[in-house]
């Protein structure tokens, strides 16, 4: 059916909560948590108990149990009262700590290798009552001073564990569920008169048919079928309306219930200019919701996240977009608020042109660090005034890290504190040799340009082929 505006939403009503206050604060960081933390970089929890749609995510993504270490070089930012640790599917690159802490002067958390299988585990070892029989690294984690746990999202295993050290989560199981629930979030768009997404709801593939046939008739030469919760271009499915085939749509994405069919918006559709895709950075704390940055979303064919630039380079052109960005953030952010989310999050956003009128329509809301939060935090610490650019860099050819880093400042790119501009590599993907495969770069100058410039003159310099890449 075509989703219409409602009272009460039939997953459940949102937490009854004060209304937050909104600051924005584009361009200066938010004073973040004066907390400690144990915070658990489990890749396969941003899906809850969807376990199928997280193994389809580890699947394509290689290296993608060495994602935790990009919160390394934020952890201590955002939560300032320290000591911190964090805990990794894989040890982290030595020699970019080095850099990180060294030549950037971060400080840094300890850190403990805690893989998938031994995350399940934990809570399983935590029941122990007998101390001679937990092993050490369990007793360390129930004595270590850190009041906190936090994790990418708060699902129930991480609960189970926090309870068993004695320790609070950051935000409730169902503050995180229901703040990265799309549906959730299409709902309040529709009663708070926000533009939406032509949207149609289907339990099965072959409801889902029906929808697209609909969609079809509209006009929309594309389709987008979404699950109510997905990240990283998983839980969603981009189609084209005509032969359209059932089969298509995997079952994990009506885990949570019935999921969206909404009209893709594009050049093929009459009257239609993309004009592009930006995001507000937030964090969110007990009373108040930060708009700390904004930014344009890189985005593949797919959808997919590639990378972000701040400021959005289209917003010269357009000067009421950024009120509009803005507003609808404070909206959004508010609804995000009440379910009990906090945290960082971003708001990710479409802008389109129709019929020569500018329209901004929320995409969605993601409920935890992001690929945007690690550079926003990291380019507004170093250069609050100044613009940046990150992009993920594949290499054809694995290399070593420290060979890596001593070429790029052979090039007098790598950024140090206190330079005009150049390249911070906040985290390095690994193969199973510990060689660099991918990473995260991030590019920091005072004109947009002048960042894409940089990434383009250190990779002309060094001897390695590369290409950008996905998130």
């Amino acid at each position: 059916m075509r989703v219409a505006a409602r009272n009460r939403d039939a997953l459940g009503k949102p937490a009854i909560a004060m209304a937050p206050k909104v600051k924005k604060t584009p361009g200066k960081l938010p004073p973040f948590w004066d907390r400690n933390v144990l915070f658990f970089c489990n890749l396969q929890s941003v899906f809850f108990e969807n376990q199928a749609a997280a193994d389809d995510l580890i699947q394509e993504i290689f290296g993608a149990q060495s994602y935790g270490g990009r919160v390394i070089s934020i952890l201590n930012l955002l939560f300032k009262n320290g000591p911190n640790k964090i805990l990794l599917e894989s040890a982290p690159e030595p020699h970019l700590l080095d850099y990180l802490s060294s030549d950037l002067q971060l400080s840094l958390p300890t850190f403990e290798v805690l893989d998938h299988r031994a995350y399940q585990a934990l809570h399983e070892k935590l029941k122990v009552k007998d101390p001679s029989a937990v092993d050490s690294s369990v007793e360390d984690l129930k004595n270590h001073p850190a009041e906190w746990v936090d994790g990418y999202v708060t699902d129930s295993i991480l609960v189970k564990v926090a309870a068993r050290l004695k320790k609070q989560t950051i935000t409730t199981l169902e503050g995180s569920q229901k703040g990265n629930n799309k549906y959730l979030l299409y709902l309040h768009q529709i009663e708070q008169d926000l533009p939406t997404f032509d949207t149609f709801t289907a339990s099965s593939g072959g409801e889902v048919a029906t929808c697209i046939k609909k969609l079809f008739e509209l006009g929309y030469s594309k389709a987008v079928v979404k699950a109510q919760i997905g990240a990283s271009g998983y839980g969603m499915v981009i189609t084209a309306t005509k032969g359209f085939n059932p089969e298509s749509i995997p079952d994990y994405l009506f885990h949570e219930g019935a999921c969206m069919v909404q009209g893709w918006l594009d050049h093929r559709v009459p009257e239609i200019e993309r004009i592009g895709s930006p995001s507000i950075q937030m964090f969110l704390n007990d009373d108040t919701v930060f708009l700390f940055d904004w930014t344009e979303q890189i985005l593949s064919d797919e959808s997919v996240h590639e990378g972000n630039l701040s400021p959005p380079p289209y917003i010269k052109q357009h000067r009421a977009l950024e009120e509009e960005l803005f507003r609808q953030a404070s909206i959004a952010g508010k609804w995000l608020h009440t379910q009990g989310y906090r945290g960082t999050a971003s708001t990710d956003f479409l802008v389109i042109t129709r019929k020569r009128k500018l329209e901004a329509i929320i995409c969605e809301i993601n409920a935890r660090v992001t690929g945007a939060t690690y550079p926003a935090v990291l380019a507004r610490y170093f250069k609050p005034d100044g613009c940046w650019n990150m992009r993920n860099i594949q290499f054809r050819k694995s290399l070593d890290g420290s060979q890596l880093l001593s070429a790029m400042d052979r090039t007098a790119v790598l950024y140090r504190p206190g330079d005009e501009r150049g390249i911070i590599p906040f985290n390095f993907n690994m193969d199973s040799d510990g060689k660099v495969t991918k990473g995260q770069f991030l590019s920091l100058a005072d004109e947009p340009q002048e960042c894409g410039a940089l990434l383009d003159h250190v990779w002309t310099e060094l001897p390695v082929e590369w290409g950008y890449a996905r998130d």
